[in-house]
């Protein structure tokens, strides 16, 4: 069929042509976005799960959401290595700037302004000039981000108040924010909470974020919801395939979604890239079964080249070992004591080698003493990358 006409593009939180299965999820977040524009109090969200899902997708369509409903946007996302003052500050800026064109809230922005330019100076962080003189501004400025950050955000949401807005914060792959950046969001989030401001946080995140949370602050629980976002149902990801091809007046037969659905297991990056490859491969004016045949190898070619491939260059020698050994014992989660003796090796020394890991991003823990892969179908993608297994060495 017409590559031209297409409607599967798979990438980077790149919006799918159908959004199906998420329902829920949306709803929750458009009656928080609802509630606290209305002067309510309501919880921020953490949208958890495995790679692949959705995640970032659905933090986008909430954001549109947000700024259907009038709210201030800034849509963040969390870089291993850099600091959450160096994020937030450039952001915060310009949201300040617009609500001190208001004329009632001119006075409080500006007030947020001289705590931000306390702030920048303290984290080290370039905003630019910003040249105003408040004599009674929020002191944000003592360079510990637990004590800093709560004043900054309330400040600013101070001055939102004002305005008649909302501050919604999006804040994608939150598991790469260190222990005490996270710990002074929490902190910063409760006393927006506390004082009814209008700043919500929607955040994304790989599982073990919750985790995180309630280490950081035991009454994180309190704090956040946590939706999880996994696979599609049968019935979401068959939607999914099939309302984009009939929008392009097409179709695909019944059996050729059943095999999209099956090899995919409902994760809805993969169903995308199978998506475009099966209808790139059919003739036309129907997706056969055939056609999904064909289209694996190229889907699986594809996914190998960038999904998959771009996570595998991030490893060590070691840490590709270590996830090749978590393949040859299937999907998972696996117990520690399994990895090892696949690898030959004692649990102990293994240790530092899983915190990278994790770390990382490719793998978290379950439950005490397992491990589970982050990327969905990764297991199959190591036995394609290190074929032969086990190693030559136990090194």
């Amino acid at each position: 069929m017409d590559p031209t006409r297409n409607p599967f593009s798979p990438g980077a939180g790149s919006a799918p042509p159908a959004l199906t299965g998420r329902d829920d999820v949306i709803r929750s977040a458009s009656i928080a976005l609802e509630r606290i524009k209305a002067g309510r109090a309501e919880k921020s969200q953490l949208l958890l799960g495995l790679r692949g899902v959705g995640k970032t997708v659905l933090l986008n369509h909430i954001g549109t959401l947000a700024e259907t409903l009038g709210y201030q946007v800034i849509r963040l996302e969390a870089p291993e290595g850099r600091r959450l003052a160096e994020l937030l500050a450039p952001a915060l800026k310009s949201v300040l700037l617009k609500i001190s064109r208001t004329e009632k809230a001119a006075k409080m922005a500006m007030r947020g302004l001289a705590a931000l330019r306390g702030f920048a100076s303290a984290f080290k962080v370039s905003i630019g000039e910003v040249g105003i003189e408040i004599t009674d501004a929020p002191a944000a400025d003592s360079g510990n981000l637990e004590v800093d950050l709560p004043e900054l955000f309330e400040a600013v949401g101070k001055a939102a108040g004002a305005a008649g807005g909302c501050i919604a914060i999006l804040l994608d792959e939150i598991q790469y924010l260190n222990e005490t950046d996270f710990s002074a969001l929490i902190v910063a989030l409760h006393r927006v909470s506390q004082q009814n401001l209008p700043i919500v946080l929607f955040g994304a995140g790989l599982p073990q974020v919750a985790g995180l949370a309630g280490e950081a602050k035991s009454y994180a629980e309190r704090l956040f919801d946590f939706p999880e976002i996994g696979p599609l149902d049968a019935d979401a990801a068959r939607q999914a395939i099939t309302r984009p091809i009939e929008a392009e007046d097409a179709s695909i037969g019944e059996a050729a979604v059943d095999r999209i659905v099956g090899v995919t297991r409902g994760y809805a990056y993969f169903l995308q890239e199978w998506g475009k490859h099966a209808w790139n491969a059919a003739s036309g004016p129907e997706v056969l079964e055939a056609d999904v045949e064909a289209a694996g190898r190229t889907a699986t070619q594809a996914l190998d080249k960038s999904f998959f491939k771009v996570r595998f260059d991030r490893l060590t020698p070691a840490e590709q070992r270590y996830l090749r050994a978590m393949a040859s014992l299937g999907a998972g989660p696996h117990q520690s004591g399994d990895i090892a003796r696949a690898l030959r090796r004692k649990v102990e020394s293994l240790g530092p080698t899983r915190s990278k890991l994790i770390r990382k991003g490719m793998v978290w823990s379950p439950s005490h003493g397992e491990t589970a892969f982050t990327v969905p179908l990764f297991d199959e993608f190591m036995k394609r990358a290190m074929p032969e297994w086990p190693p030559a060495t136990d090194s």
